[in-house]
């Protein structure tokens, strides 16, 4: 990138100017010694010691100091670095020095800084200190808040995480596709679920691009994903839950078992948190984590026998029911205690409390082939292998007590020879807090979206 600074050489007169060429805080390097570069970034913290003046830069690659002497820059231009504010935008032009002091081993000695925008006093803290500030206020000033070394490296490993999905995904022969957000029927269930106004009738947000992926595969696709926002209306104040989310859902044709979705999403799972692993050790280490690749397969636990596991643990779960919270947390750690590891699935839930279009194990009906890939306590993903067959379909529609004239739309192309498939969503924002160890999902979101924030 080529910026343009009015008299960024003391030899160029001043309504010249020049283009040079940007240099970010992580490609310097004490090999660097003597080469001139121009900065663009933020000035985190300034300080005036009268004969020489510090400047912590920041960009969105690091942070550098940079060096402010009286010999090497015109007076008002050395005298003028005092009066930066913490946080203004700025460019700065000087030479890369090594330097045994620098805990770099190099630093930037200044010859021109520019401030490009000036900062007001911060409403919070940006710069990383024992005092933190909460949450609500925080949120209040994301903006602000995302300036933080700290949530850089958070969103920064979520790309990583994100980019190592979509490179699985391709190689792996799957094509992406965009399925509607918005819906003309709630797309599980009435509960839960945001309605809003179109033209002069009424439409949902989806609560999940499921459907729309079975009709895909329905169409002949085969091999699809689908990056992009869910919505739950659920008025949840728990540090998992948001009311907006975002899934890499994925779903396969012509698959024999639910047990070949488990062998894919771990697979998805490990080239994920490889690309994490070789692209973020600095993001990483900011966080304090060490994170390593896990082990394959994943353990698997099926129904009924996690009721018998519960049981033994001291939890009694009635027959029939779903995991509540406790359950998970038991599970998660009987999971580490016995196999070793975070990442388990959990296959073969009751059929009763699973959706219409989820397929039964047709020699045990009360049993579904649906499987949730949990680490730890925390729910990553929910799929299973889905139900291909039309009587069968309608039959569960039907047992479900569903309007059978609402479900046409999605119902009536299993009348053409759809071949069986399966498929899971998986939260990007869950796995990345799970895998960062993050006490809130929220910290995981840009600009997260809760039942008492709309704004910013």
């Amino acid at each position: 990138m080529l910026i343009f600074l009015k008299g960024c050489n003391k030899d160029e007169e001043s309504e010249k100017g020049v283009l040079m060429k940007r240099t970010f805080a992580n490609e310097l390097s004490p090999e660097m010694d003597g080469k001139n570069v121009l900065l663009c970034g933020w000035a985190q913290e300034i300080r005036d010691l009268k004969k020489v003046k510090f400047v912590v830069f920041r960009d969105f690659s690091g942070t550098v100091q940079l060096v402010a002497l009286p010999d090497a820059m015109k007076k008002e231009d050395f005298d003028s670095i005092a009066k930066i504010t913490p946080e203004s935008a700025i460019c700065a032009e000087g030479t890369v020095k090594k330097s045994n002091i620098a805990k770099l081993g190099f630093e930037v000695h200044l010859k021109r800084i520019d401030v490009l925008s000036k900062s007001e006093a911060l409403p919070i803290i940006v710069i990383e200190k024992d005092i933190e500030t909460g949450f609500a206020k925080r949120f209040d000033y994301r903006s602000i808040d995302l300036r933080k070394q700290r949530n850089l490296a958070i969103f920064k490993i979520e790309s990583a995480l994100v980019q190592g999905m979509t490179e699985f995904l391709d190689r792996a022969g799957f094509m992406h596709v965009f399925t509607p957000c918005i819906m003309g029927a709630a797309s599980e269930s009435g509960a839960d679920v945001f309605k809003i106004n179109y033209y002069d009738g009424e439409a949902y947000l989806r609560q999940d691009p499921q459907l729309h992926r079975q009709l895909s595969i329905a169409g002949g696709l085969e091999k699809i994903y689908d990056l992009g926002p869910s919505w739950r209306a659920e008025k949840s104040h728990t540090v998992k839950h948001l009311c907006e989310h975002r899934t890499c859902a994925v779903e396969t044709a012509f698959i024999k078992d639910e047990i070949e979705l488990e062998r894919l999403e771990e697979q998805l799972i490990v080239h994920a948190i490889k690309n994490v692993i070789e692209k973020c050790r600095g993001e990483l280490s900011i966080l304090g984590i060490k994170l390593e690749v896990p082990k394959t397969p994943f353990p698997e636990i099926k129904f009924p026998d996690v009721y018998g596991i519960l049981e033994k643990l001291g939890k009694k779960l009635p027959g029939g029911e779903d995991l509540d919270a406790e359950s998970m947390e038991l599970l998660g750690n009987y999971v580490k205690k016995e196999y070793a590891s975070d990442f388990y699935f959990v296959n073969r839930f009751p059929s009763a409390i699973k959706p219409f279009y989820v397929m039964k194990v047709d020699s045990e009906p009360e049993w579904a082939r649906s499987i949730d890939l949990n680490y730890g306590k925390l729910e990553l993903s929910s799929g299973g292998q889905r139900e291909h067959r039309y009587e069968v379909l309608m039959a569960q529609v039907k047992e479900k007590h569903l309007d059978l004239k609402n479900l046409e739309w999605f119902t009536k192309f299993f009348k053409y020879g759809v071949p069986p498939h399966g498929g899971f969503a998986l939260g990007i924002e869950r796995l990345t807090q799970a895998i960062l160890n993050l006490p809130n999902i929220r910290e995981a979101v840009l600009f997260p979206r809760e039942p008492d924030r709309l704004l910013p």
